[in-house]
Parts: C-alpha cells; structure tokens; sequence
C-alpha cells in the first residue's frame, strides 16, 4: 500500500483578545506563571500544522516513553507556536500537562534529552512546563493545578475550538494510558487512535473495524509489542477470518477433534468409517461439548499425512507419507461441512519442515493446520518403538516460521499450529520455542495415555515453565486410558480448560 504524503493543515489557534493596546509579549526561560489577570493576557495568533506520515506502517519503538512522545510529535507535527513539555516522573503534572495540550490541540512532550531539539524544530514559542523540566527556550512554567491551567489554555485559546481536522492516520496502542503523552499528541494531530490488547488489533472488535472501514490510513505503532503488527493489519483490512468466524484460531473456540488415517482403523477413530461417516461422526462429537461450554465449538479432523513405519522405505525414512491425491477426498468433505484439519507428521529419520513442504497445496487452505509428533522424529540409526523420539526446538522454530511465511504470503487467517508431547525430553530446549509468530497459534498436545491420575500428572509437568502465548490440547485414548474421561469429565475435571480436545 502506497501512502502519498500530504501536508494537512490542522488549524489550531492560540491567541487571545488584547486588553487595550495591541502588544507584543515576549516570554524568556522559564517565566513563572503570571495568574490570570488582565495584566498578564499573552497574544499569540498562529497555528499549528499536522501531517501525515510517508510509511504505510511506522512502528516507534524508542528507548522511553519520553522519547515515544517526541517521535509522534516528529512523525505528525511539522509545526506548532505552542508546545507542552511534563516531567517524566511525576504522574500528576503529566495528567495536567496532556489535559492542557488537548484543550489547545498542541502537542505534549515528556521532558528528556531529545526534548529540547523537538521543541526548536516545532518553532514553538510557548512551551508551558509542567512539575520539573529542564530549561528550554520560551518556557512558561504552570502549576501542577486543573483551575490554573484551564485558565492559561483559555488565555492561549480564547474561543477557537482546538478540535482538529481528521488527518486519516490511525495510532495504535498497547494502553492509551501508559502513553499518555503520545496519545494526546496523535489526537491534537488530528490522528485516530485505537487500544489494542497484545499488541493485535485483531483482538479488539472496535480496532478491527476501525481499521477495516478505513484500509488506506497509515498506521503509527507505539512500542516494540508491535513489531509484528503487520499481518495482523492485512488480516483485519483483508478480513482474513476463520471458516468459524473470527480472526484469531484460539481464544473463545474450542477444538474437538478425531484423529487417525483415512482407512485404517488401526491407526484411531478418523479411519474407523468412511469420509461421511466420519463427518457425521465428529460433528456428533462437537455437539456434545457444546452442551457443557458456551465456547464456539469447532469439530476438526487430525489426519497424519506421514505415517511412522517399521520399515525404512524407498527413500530410507522409516515413515510413509501419504499423497496428496489420497487425502483430498476426506479434506475437500471437512471445508464443506465447515471441518477444521489439522495434517498431523510422523517424520522418522526425515525433517519436519521437509515434510510439511511436501503439503504446502494443502496448507494454503484456510481451513487446513499443521501438527508435529516429536514421538516419532528419529536420529540416524533410530528405529520406531526402540525408543521416544525428540526433535530440537531450533527444527521446529524453523518449521513454524515456514508455516508462518507461507499463511502470510497467501493472505490465510490464522493456522493452528500443533505440537504433540507427552515429556519434556521430547523437545529439546522448549523454552526457546518461537510462538510469536502472529500467523500461528501454537498448541501444546499433551498425549499421555493410562490411568487417570498419571494422565494429570503428565499435563501438570508439562504446563509446568511452558513458553508463553500458547494453547493447550489434551487427548482421550478410547482403548489405552483406563477409564477414558467422557464429555462432561473432560471439561470438568481438565483445567485450565483445552482448547483442544482430541481422541484417538
């Protein structure tokens, strides 16, 4: 998106009616505040002048919030005769301070080393300070006072609404609070400025039309949160949601899932019947859980693409991958009946991100995620079932951010991103994994099958210092856990509540 830059004249007069003779005030460093008598009316007529910024996306990731306040001010002020400058660390003058630059539609600055050269290229002639600043040119220090400051905005203002003019910029912000100074300057610009949660607006309803209804704005970014704003942004301008509805895979849904092969039995419940049946089946299954959530229930098929095998095969792998052609029937039937799929890997001596390549005609669907089974990623020399395979996080880091170009690159919304496990040993070094990746919404599956009590003890350890930002599978062995939970068991006795639930 190509924004042309254009200078957008936002008329914010200061200036106030001369008792008596016209006269010239000239305002030296740090003049006290004179009161509000006649005596001390300042004339000034100027105006203030926004712009918008050239980048389509500008993420200001300063050092301070001091230094966040005088990047917007650069990025949307060309000029302004009348600044506010605040003390950085007194709460109180900056609640002042923001609430006198908006009443003049000026722009507020935190005080700090880049301050000063801020204010000289505003041209500002008055800067009202606020609590303790440093000295800078044509200060004018007000008291820490609602009462006196309203007087002294009057004084500068006299009866010109400082409201200005929509300058189609829109400014994003993990708390409008927490930036306080930033965000009273974005608005005096004439900026529209939104609060998004986690740094994404897709989790906020109101950002997210915002931004939809208005797809050529640029957008100002407050902070290193939203380093990875960008798919987010073509998500809620594209509306790049899930066939469930929504932007986000997690949150407010609930995943209940078979598992298995398309025919073989052997393998779990997805190959215990035919494609239909098995439609019917797992919908059947999404039924029953939405009699014990109010979450949005999504019946999803775990279809392993990449079957471990006991015997080393053509290419030496010891895992048999499955074609295309062999799993579109059962995924074609899943995206008309609304189905989510999640294509499940079974590497061996090969690489998980080798595999899922192998899938990407399949991956570029909506409706399509990935999962890996560590259990069975083999070193060289390692046969299945001799031992529990493990796989770096380094290899499923690259893999995730394979999958995360791939569903950016092809405007997808949101993949889930499934990681099966059933001990720690099983990924080396998980708390490097990468789950920042704003494609992707990764699950930890936890596979433990047996008796209860160990089953709990397992999803207990495994919780237990795990990588932020990620959901949570738990999976019910119809034949090997003894006794398998049914439906109101499982979403009692659980918790915190899985966001996916699967049985094999």
């Amino acid at each position: 998106m190509s924004v042309s830059s254009r200078l957008n004249r936002v008329t914010v007069v200061c200036c106030a009616v001369a008792v008596g003779l016209v006269a010239t005030a000239l305002i030296v460093d740090q003049q006290p505040f004179a009161g509000s008598s006649p005596a001390a009316e300042v004339v000034e007529a100027s105006s203030a002048q926004a712009r918008v910024p050239g980048k389509a996306l500008d993420v200001i990731a300063p050092a301070s919030g001091a230094s966040t306040s005088v990047e917007v001010s650069r990025r949307l002020f060309t000029s302004s005769p009348v600044a506010v400058l605040a003390d950085p660390a007194d709460a109180e003058a900056q609640r002042v301070a923001v609430a006198t630059a908006t009443g003049l539609g000026a722009p507020v600055l935190l005080d700090g080393p880049d301050a000063p050269a801020e204010l000289a290229r505003l041209k500002a002639s008055t800067v009202l300070t606020f609590g303790s600043t440093q000295k800078v040119l044509h200060a004018r220090a007000v008291p820490v006072d609602d009462t006196r400051a309203a007087a002294e905005v009057t004084r500068l203002r006299g009866d010109v609404d400082p409201s200005p003019e929509d300058l189609g910029v829109i400014v994003l912000s993990t708390s409008a609070q927490a930036d306080a100074a930033a965000v009273a300057t974005a608005r005096s610009a004439g900026a529209h400025v939104l609060e998004a949660a986690g740094a994404d607006p897709r989790t906020s309803p109101e950002a997210a039309a915002y931004i939809a209804e208005h797809p050529g704005d640029p957008v100002l970014a407050l902070g290193t949160p939203f380093a990875e704003v960008s798919y987010p942004l073509e998500a809620v301008r594209k509306g790049l949601k899930q066939p469930s509805g929504g932007y986000l895979a997690l949150g407010d849904r609930l995943y209940t899932a078979m598992y298995g092969h398309p025919g073989a039995p052997q393998l779990g419940v997805l190959g215990e019947q035919g494609v239909r049946a098995s439609v019917r089946r797992v919908e059947r299954l999404a039924r029953k859980y939405r009699r014990v959530t109010d979450r949005t229930v999504v019946p999803t098929f775990e279809i392993i693409a990449t079957v471990a095998s006991s015997s080393p095969g053509k290419d030496k792998d010891y895992s048999t991958e499955t074609s295309i052609a062999k799993l579109e029937p059962m995924i074609d039937a899943a995206q008309k009946a609304g189905v989510y799929v999640v294509l499940d890997l079974q590497p061996g001596r090969t690489d998980f991100l080798t595999q899922a390549k192998r899938y990407r005609s399949l991956l570029e669907r909506p409706n399509v995620g990935l999962a890996l089974d560590p259990e069975w990623r083999l070193k060289r020399k390692q046969k299945h079932l001799a031992q529990i395979g493990s796989v770096s996080v380094a290899e499923v880091n690259r893999t995730s951010a394979w999958l995360a170009d791939l569903t950016r690159e092809k405007a997808l919304p949101q993949k889930l991103f499934v990681l099966h496990q059933f001990s720690l040993a099983m990924i080396k070094d998980r708390s490097r994994l990468n789950t920042s990746h704003p494609e992707l919404a990764t699950v930890i599956h936890v596979d433990g099958s047996g008796p209860q009590g160990a089953k709990q003890g397992t999803w207990k350890t495994l919780r237990r210092g795990a990588p932020a930002d990620v959901g949570w599978g738990w999976k019910n062995f119809i034949d090997e856990d003894s006794p398998m939970l049914n439906v109101p068991q499982t979403w009692r006795k659980v918790r915190p509540h899985p966001d996916l639930v699967t049985y094999q």
